[in-house]
């Protein structure tokens, strides 16, 4: 079985009025290679006649960004032409790449009507080949989504990329990262095997679960070694997690606010052109 190297805990940070919690980075783990960030928003109820998310236009560059709707939607807009509506249970991959401007908030009918909300995102870096390639976003409602059944139903596993068995998710990740979302009954169980040379991303967004026989409660990031390839899980009571692997880029990483590089001057040269308009310009 694999071996767990630590187990984090998200911290709160707040937004606005937006409950949230940071799952990477903290102070206890700055990045699981290529997996940068996870900022977990809500589970919160909004009152009619609400700001809904505070998420106005900002741009980016050097990575992407996966959204996972559980409670509530999204209204996604940007300048490479990107638009839509997402409701829970979908999914938004956005490859911001040589840079976009873009912007999150809610639907006009969630700020009117109000809701539940609870919303993930993650961020993915990109190697340095493929940093400024030409920016991209699909959005995937929740029927869009595959979903693979195991251990009489008691375990779903909605696949958003690389493959889980015979079933192939519907996003091509330019860097073969393999992404899931699984919900789990009290007492589901599953087995996965992930090749040793690979860093996993283990979530666990509600819920508690027993993983490698370690208990790990919701809130929390599962870091493991490069040693093994066997995960086995089972639900202690019911439980929802993100559960995801890639290769390490092994490259260096530069982040400053919207931006992630390799270099110092990668960075200023992503701000100048921002400036400059070379992300496009906001007319939303």
């Amino acid at each position: 079985m694999r071996k767990i190297k630590d187990v984090y805990n998200a911290v709160p940070a707040p937004i606005a009025d937006l409950i949230t919690y940071r799952a990477l980075p903290t102070q206890e783990v700055s990045y699981i290679d290529p997996f940068l960030f996870l900022n977990h928003h809500g589970p919160q109820t909004y009152k009619p006649g609400n700001r809904g998310l505070p998420f106005g236009p900002h741009p980016h560059r050097g990575f992407e960004t996966l959204t996972f709707i559980l409670e509530g939607d999204i209204m996604h807009q940007d300048t490479g032409g990107g638009q839509s509506v997402i409701e829970a249970g979908g999914v938004q991959w956005m490859t911001a790449g040589r840079g976009l401007i873009h912007a999150e908030i809610s639907s006009d009918k969630f700020k009117r009507e109000g809701g539940p909300l609870e919303i993930l995102q993650l961020w993915f870096n990109l190697p340095a080949k493929y940093k400024m390639v030409a920016p991209n976003y699909i959005g995937l409602q929740k029927n869009e989504l595959p979903v693979v059944t195991e251990d009489e139903g008691k375990v779903r596993i909605t696949v958003i990329s690389g493959t889980w068995g015979d079933v192939k998710g519907p996003i091509d990740s330019l860097s073969d990262i393999s992404m899931n979302s699984i919900a789990l009954d009290k007492g589901g169980r599953f087995t996965k095997h992930v090749a040793s040379a690979q860093n996993i991303f283990f979530y666990v967004v509600r819920g508690a679960i027993l993983v490698n026989g370690e208990t790990v409660q919701k809130l929390n990031l599962v870091e493991f070694q490069n040693e093994g390839e066997e995960l086995q899980v089972e639900a202690l009571e019911d439980a929802y997690l993100l559960l995801g692997h890639a290769q390490p880029f092994n490259e260096p990483v530069v982040s400053q606010g919207p931006f992630v590089m390799n270099s110092e001057e990668e960075i200023r040269e992503a701000y100048r052109d921002y400036q400059l308009g070379k992300m496009g310009s906001w007319e939303g």
